[in-house]
């Protein structure tokens, strides 16, 4: 559950920098940051991921597919040692 927010003030540094130690969760490293027209920056939590990613991740039914596996143990299936050689 999320606690209420508070209001912290931050400055900036010589460079233009903020520190976010005492703001945000641990697990938030990386964020989208958008400038409103009067000048309020808003910072969206972030992940990055590759391309064929984003691809399977957009098609719903791989999605549903994917969760419905994962829902039922059952259903995975075991695979071999990936150490062993092909053939013995």
């Amino acid at each position: 559950m999320v606690g209420p927010m508070s209001d912290q003030l931050v400055e900036l540094d010589d460079r233009r920098r903020v520190s976010l130690g005492k703001v945000g969760r641990p697990e938030h490293t990386r964020y989208i940051v958008e400038e409103e027209p009067d000048g309020t920056l808003v910072l969206t939590p972030a992940v990055v991921m590759s391309e064929l990613e984003a691809k399977l991740l957009a098609s719903r039914e791989l999605v549903e597919r994917i969760n419905a596996n994962r829902a039922d143990l059952g259903r995975l299936v075991r695979r071999g040692s990936r150490g062993r050689a092909a053939g013995g």
